[in-house]
């Protein structure tokens, strides 16, 4: 345990434009990057999903392979493609860190937890000591104290810096009437035992919402947040089955849940979004969304107007491992229209790169899709049936003609 001051002499020595990696989502270590972005003109720092609060100034080169609102539209920024489970591999053999900053809990038994946020940080320490660099935690008392990949052991860590301070929260955003809809929808889709996968968003949410009344849930995600506590305390979830994931987020009543808890089990990304490991668990129930999907039943989930707006993340690993699960379905889920951009968010061909492909069901506030089984025009005559919104329906069955789609 050093203090700031001691901390910034450290770093200071740092030669070169080090790259520094840092715990994103909502368990950042702020205090401790704003020691390191005191301490050094010029630096590289590389998150996940890194949220507001982040450094910006000349003289750091923001790195990503999935980009958050503290990054997104920002100079400079460079952003990696990558499926999730082949970050860490980007880490290892391409993007070495030579400091990695984590946020901790308090030690307990020679061990410190990375709590909500295991994710990447693994295998960047790893990569890190292997080339001779820094491990610096931010311990916190507040930080939840969770089990499997995200226990480190004390003498992993080389500097410690002491903070006493709440966990940050996402804005509560109560699922609006679409939203809704689409849940209602993606549910129905959900049997009693099956393992979900659920990824950010309104939609994932309102799926949620609707599914506590099934039984025998599991969960193998690389995240989860609030709703699947109340899929707990409901008696939906399988409690002989670990809840599996990689990060997770929400209120302090989640956090004071998972602290300690031995039902959660928080494992490394290379884990969680394995295919192979995602394959193996039965009727797993991937969902998903997207800001656009084409007739060739193609999803965007990274780019608007062409400008990297989030990245692949973990839908690609999970829509081939969900489509490879005995019984597992893969679903998009959208609505079909965009207010804010005032626009179908069904286009007859994608203009930009594509996310993910192959999907079992395709979901909108309209209807559901089904993807698996039919032809190529069958599926896009799903599509403009089921998802499409009604204002736009003509305009794509003439556009889908002009793809070499018979669309009736």
């Amino acid at each position: 345990m050093i203090s700031e001051s001691q901390l910034s002499a450290v770093l200071a020595g740092v030669p070169g434009v080090p790259r520094v990696v840092a715990g994103g989502n909502f368990a950042a270590p702020h205090r401790a990057l704003a020691v390191v972005d005191g301490a050094l003109a010029r630096y590289r720092l590389f998150m996940l999903n890194a949220q507001q609060g982040v450094p910006d100034r000349a003289g750091v080169t923001l790195e990503t392979p999935f980009v958050g609102a503290g990054m997104r539209g920002r100079d400079g920024l460079r952003y990696f493609p990558s499926r999730l489970s082949l970050v860490p591999n980007l880490l290892r053999d391409v993007l070495p860190p030579d400091i990695v900053v984590v946020h901790t809990s308090a030690p307990r038994a020679g061990a410190v937890s990375l709590g909500t946020e295991v994710n990447i940080l693994p295998a960047a320490i790893e990569a890190a000591r292997a080339r001779g660099g820094l491990v610096v935690a931010q311990v916190n008392p507040r930080m939840p104290f969770t089990y499997g990949d995200a226990l480190i052991a004390e003498d992993e860590i080389d500097l410690a810096l002491e903070t006493d301070e709440p966990l940050p929260s996402p804005l509560p955003r109560p699922p609006d009437e679409v939203s809704r809809a689409i849940g209602a929808r993606v549910a129905e889709l959900v049997p009693d035992g099956a393992t979900l996968q659920l990824g950010i968003g309104a939609v994932p949410d309102a799926t949620l919402a609707e599914l506590t009344a099934r039984r025998g849930l599991a969960i193998w995600s690389e995240m989860f947040s609030d709703g699947v506590l109340a899929l707990d305390k409901a008696g939906a979830l399988d409690p002989d089955v670990p809840v599996t994931a990689s990060f997770l987020f929400g209120g302090p009543e989640l956090y004071a849940w998972v602290d300690g808890n031995p039902r959660v089990r928080m494992l490394r990304t290379e884990k969680t979004n394995d295919p192979g490991l995602i394959a193996r668990r039965p009727s797993l129930v991937s969902v998903n969304s997207a800001l656009q999907v084409d007739l060739f039943a193609q999803a965007n989930a990274s780019r608007v107007h062409g400008a990297i707006y989030s990245g692949f993340g973990g839908q690609t690993d999970f829509v081939v491992g969900a489509l490879h699960s005995p019984g597992g379905r893969a679903i998009i889920a959208l609505p079909s229209w965009h207010p804010k951009a005032d626009t179908s968010t069904v286009v007859p061909r994608l203009t930009g790169p594509v996310t993910s492909f192959q999907h079992s069901f395709i979901v909108s506030e309209q209807g559901t899709a089904h993807i698996w089984g039919h032809d190529a025009a069958g599926q896009a005559q799903q599509i403009v049936d089921h998802v499409a919104h009604p204002g736009v329906r003509d305009e794509l069955r003439a556009a889908g003609r002009e793809l070499g789609f018979p669309l009736r």
